[in-house]
């Protein structure tokens, strides 16, 4: 685990800030869900990801299918995989 020297204390209602930097390094948006967990004494922050989210574009639709081995894939991902499969470049 990295540590990165930051400290926030928790407010009268229990919440914390996440600083900028770390938002913008982990590609944390406003509203954007976190996932919380326990590890022993830990609290861990994740950003969450639905189980059927599209593994190349994390878009999370009804219209995504699953694919042999668990993988979700939304109909934008399925274009751009299909592009890289057959593009001219792939061997």
């Amino acid at each position: 685990m990295k540590s990165t020297g930051i400290i926030r204390k928790v407010d009268e209602l229990g919440r914390i800030v996440l600083p900028m930097e770390l938002r913008r390094s982990l590609d944390i948006q406003v509203k954007d869900p976190l996932e919380i967990f326990i590890d022993e004494e830990r609290v861990i922050l994740q950003k969450y990801k639905a189980d059927n989210a599209c593994f190349i574009t994390g878009d999370i639709s009804e219209k995504n299918v699953q694919l042999p081995g668990g993988l979700y894939v939304s109909p934008k991902g399925k274009e751009i995989l299909k592009e890289h499969l057959f593009s001219e470049g792939a061997k």
